[in-house]
């Protein structure tokens, strides 16, 4: 048998290794929690101009009618 002295040793930096991995497990959970919850919320830096949502939505009627026409077999 070995020493009670190194068995608790071992036990307890069995003990503090499994903290410290909960600890980093937790802690990128909770930064892909906030990413994910940034994503949803579309939070953007700066406000956009009228041309820039102009731009975006002709950006996104080009998209849906590229889409259109795959889903209808049309090559582009």
């Amino acid at each position: 048998m070995a020493d009670p002295i190194t068995l608790i040793a071992l036990a307890g930096s069995g003990l503090t290794a499994t903290a410290i991995a909960v600890f980093a497990g937790l802690r990128g959970w909770q930064g892909w929690l906030e990413l994910k919850r940034f994503e949803l919320t579309g939070i953007r830096g700066e406000p956009r101009s009228v041309a820039g949502e102009r731009i975006e939505m002709a950006d996104l009627k080009e998209r849906i009618r590229k889409l259109e026409a795959i889903a209808s077999g049309v090559d582009l």
